[in-house]
């Protein structure tokens, strides 16, 4: 049971969590003094942190294993206080809504303490902020689904129960605490950035906006001079005292250009001057919600090996031990709500070389039963099939009878060149019927924007990205590929072993030199992943001065 603890002891202990605060200090010691040992009861701390806990199984079940012992009000409880104290006061720095865990009022509980009622109810009131502060560090602020239905992703939240016992026997609180945020160097590249970013804000961002339709290599003028300006403020260019778009200047817009995902051709055209043109609070919230993103996937295994798919930057990639060994273009599916490409975490265990391309349901009934409805050789390239598998001539059916809920045929287009899914496509199965594939449509991985798919991911080198995933299994890969290929036959090769896959959406992510890069939000969900943050407390200065 818990031993007697005297306020007059309590005062001098609990001074050492504040510093040598005299205010704090003057409190505690009107507080031993006002109250009588002899009237210090064990049995009202126990039954304030019992009643306490009826609404928190965890907390209950924790504190009734150890006997009501506390663990932030007793004698040897300074260094854990501290410890926790310390990370709340930093909350802000990583993303985190600070006002949700209330220091400043938590630390003057400790000096209004009057009773042991109130010492067993300031026990619970301070687990209580360690849980919330636990699973919004480790894991999110955020439920994604409930703010954007197409971020699928689960998240993998601890136990409430085994945080807190973890943390109650953990021998240094303060790295146990620092350890609970995401370890991967891209969170503090992140977080760094953040700061860096208010920084800018509060020395007056990166300059005056460049105002032009295009500018060109060659040109002068005021227009030149903003944009030279704005490429010094932001990094990319150094002194440089002149008016005109010379090439070092051309270098500059290109390395720019390479950081937004633009086509690098060194003219500041549209697109180009609107990403330049953004100011720092924006980047500012891309950055906040790349943080949270990141604490989502805290808990996911993202594999040795794995498969990162960044639907905002259009892009492929297989990472070996955190090196890239294979990169390439995508496109993603449309920005409309139910073409979006969703996020989430699977496994790639197959790939299909010369696949048939069955038609999805929903494309079946909305796209092509209204066009052979008008014309019954429409989309001649795709075979009906019915109920047994058998293929079913189109002169046979009366597309006039039915609608979309009645139609009683799938579609299928046979394997070819000229197939919807081009020569290979690579699945993780998943409730979403969301792959990669090959694309006849190979034009439109020259767009700077690429998003037209009907969801599923296109990728530009295909072939490649095969022979990497079979390296591990095959001693000539792209051999294997090749004869399976030329035979023209539907071929299922396994992936051994399966390789993670992640689908994701990093408008702010840092670059191999850990620059950060920038990218739009095509798909409008960083706009309402930071409204819900915002919602939920995340605040910064820069943002609301």
């Amino acid at each position: 049971m818990i031993d007697s603890l005297r306020y007059a002891g309590l005062a001098g202990l609990l001074a050492a969590s504040f510093g040598s605060s005299l205010h704090a200090q003057t409190n505690l010691a009107t507080v031993a003094g006002a109250v009588p040992a002899s009237q210090i009861t064990i049995s009202g701390f126990m039954q304030a942190v019992a009643e306490g806990a009826t609404d928190h199984p965890a907390l209950a079940q924790f504190y009734s294993a150890r006997d009501y012992q506390p663990i932030w009000t007793g004698a040897g409880d300074a260094s854990r206080r501290a410890a926790f104290f310390r990370v709340l006061d930093q909350a802000g720095a990583q993303g985190l809504p600070s006002e949700r865990y209330d220091a400043q009022g938590l630390r003057q509980a400790f000096g209004e303490l009057r009773s042991e009622g109130q010492r067993g109810q300031l026990e619970i009131r301070m687990s209580e902020t360690f849980l919330r502060y636990a699973q919004d560090l480790s894991r999110g602020i955020l439920t994604p689904k409930k703010v954007d239905p197409t971020i699928v992703r689960e998240i993998d939240r601890p136990d409430n129960l085994t945080l807190i016992r973890a943390f109650s026997q953990s021998q240094t609180p303060l790295a146990w605490l620092h350890a609970l945020a995401p370890r991967s160097p891209a969170y503090a590249q992140l977080v760094k950035a953040k700061l860096d970013l208010e920084t800018t804000i509060a020395d007056g961002g990166w300059g005056p906006e460049v105002h032009a339709g295009i500018l060109r290599p060659g040109a002068q003028g005021d227009a030149v001079i903003a944009l030279r300006n704005r490429l010094q403020n932001m990094g990319y260019l150094g002194s440089h005292p002149t008016a005109s778009y010379d090439g070092a200047m051309q270098k500059a817009v290109q390395q720019f250009q390479e950081d937004q995902g633009l086509i690098t051709d060194g003219v500041a055209g549209s697109s180009t001057l609107e990403a330049l043109n953004a100011a720092p609070q924006e980047r500012l919230k891309s950055v906040l919600v790349a943080l949270e993103r990141m604490r989502w996937m805290n808990g996911t295994d993202l594999g040795k090996r794995h498969i990162w798919i960044n639907i905002a930057d259009f892009s492929v990639r297989v990472v070996d031990d955190d090196k890239t060994t294979f990169k390439s273009v995508t496109v993603v599916g449309q920005s409309t709500p139910d073409r979006q490409t969703p996020e989430f975490s699977d496994m790639m265990d197959r790939m299909v070389i010369n696949p048939a391309w069955h038609v999805p349901r929903s494309i079946v009934t909305k796209e092509y039963l209204p066009m052979m409805q008008r014309n019954p050789n429409a989309a001649a390239q795709l075979q009906l099939v019915d109920s047994r598998g058998q293929v079913v001539p189109r002169s046979a059916v009366n597309f006039g009878q039915y609608t979309a809920s009645s139609f009683p045929f799938a579609m299928r287009q046979p394997p070819s060149q000229h197939n919807a899914l081009g020569l290979v496509k690579f699945l993780f199965p998943n409730k979403y019927n969301i792959y990669l594939h090959d694309t006849p449509s190979k034009s439109l991985f020259s767009k700077e924007q690429r998003a037209f798919s009907h969801g599923c991911v296109r990728v530009g080198e295909p072939f490649e990205l095969a022979y990497t995933l079979l390296a591990p299994q095959t001693d000539n890969p792209k051999a294997y590929f090749q004869r399976i290929l030329e035979s023209g036959n539907e071929t299922t090769v396994k992936l051994t072993p399966p390789v993670p896959v992640h689908l994701v959406y990093f408008t702010a992510w840092p670059n191999a030199k850990g620059k950060i890069e920038y990218r739009r939000d095509v798909y409008g969900r960083d706009a309402r992943l930071y409204a819900a943050l915002h919602k939920a407390g995340v605040e910064s200065a820069a943002l609301t001065n």
